[in-house]
């Protein structure tokens, strides 16, 4: 099994556990500092043997399974979310309600591009655009306007002023705060999520045997619509077949044991 995005390893841990006694899975994550944590996790535990750990882009999923065996695989995961290890601990300005440097990237050492470069270099256009396509943010071109009127910005209390200041008040009464769409259109855009994911999804389908399954866990509609016209092109070609006739979303329980999976969506379909 291939866990595209391994985390903290909530996912793979629970599928090594219904794998056992000798079913593998290759955690492939593009970060290493939680990729280290996981490994110090792991370590002397029943797990440790049958997790491979790689820190790399899934954009490079072929190349990585193949390099460490695993070629016609059972299934593929990806789970597209934001980890709460990144908002809550990472310190690289994730989260909106934390004051941290405006970076953004899951992996500093391979990713000279962070969210400051973006914020105080590119220009008013290339801003706006970003909100509007990353962000779908209506107020796209008033924020880039504050953005740049506010610059140098160097933190993210910075640039949710700056946010605040480009919008109307009701829009600060809504249940989504107002800087949400702008702080996921600059992470979006710093880390090249939707570019990755185009790319990674034809190898995973390459990567699955017959019968093989590939799950996709998106938390907007722009992941979404690239899994789903995926999926549907490649049942149309009868590579695969879509168990998901509409993504499953998670119940009202799941929600509130955990709020930040409301957004949630899991398409799933089986290689013919």
């Amino acid at each position: 099994f291939v866990d595209c995005t391994v985390g903290l390893g909530g996912h793979a841990l629970a599928i090594l556990e219904r794998n056992k006694p000798n079913g593998r899975v290759l955690g492939i994550d593009f970060d290493p500092q939680i990729l280290e944590e996981l490994r110090q996790k792991v370590k002397g535990t029943k797990f440790e043997r049958r997790l491979v750990l790689v820190c790399d882009n899934f954009a490079n999923l072929e190349a990585v399974a193949e390099k460490h065996g695993f070629v016609g695989v059972s299934g593929v995961l990806f789970d597209l979310g934001l980890s709460s290890w990144h908002l809550e601990a990472s310190s690289r300005g994730f989260s909106l309600w934390k004051n941290e440097p405006l970076d953004m990237r899951y992996n500093p050492q391979s990713n000279p591009l962070t969210a400051e470069t973006i914020l105080n270099t590119w220009s008013l256009q290339d801003i706006e655009r970003i909100l509007r396509v990353y962000g779908e943010e209506r107020f796209a071109r008033r924020i880039a306007k504050q953005i740049v009127n506010s610059r140098p910005l160097k933190t993210t209390i910075e640039l949710v002023m700056a946010v605040e200041k480009a919008t109307p008040p009701w829009y600060h009464q809504r249940r989504i705060h107002f800087a949400t769409k702008t702080f996921q259109a600059l992470r979006i855009a710093v880390n090249r999520e939707l570019e990755n994911l185009e790319k990674a999804l034809p190898q995973a389908l390459n990567l699955l045997r017959s019968g093989g399954k590939l799950a996709v866990i998106a938390f907007h509609s722009l992941e979404d619509r690239i899994v789903k016209s995926f999926l549907k092109a490649k049942a149309r070609e009868g590579a695969v077949k879509i168990l998901t006739k509409k993504p499953l979303r998670p119940s009202e329980r799941e929600i509130r044991e955990n709020p930040r999976a409301r957004s949630a969506r899991l398409r799933v379909a089986v290689k013919t």
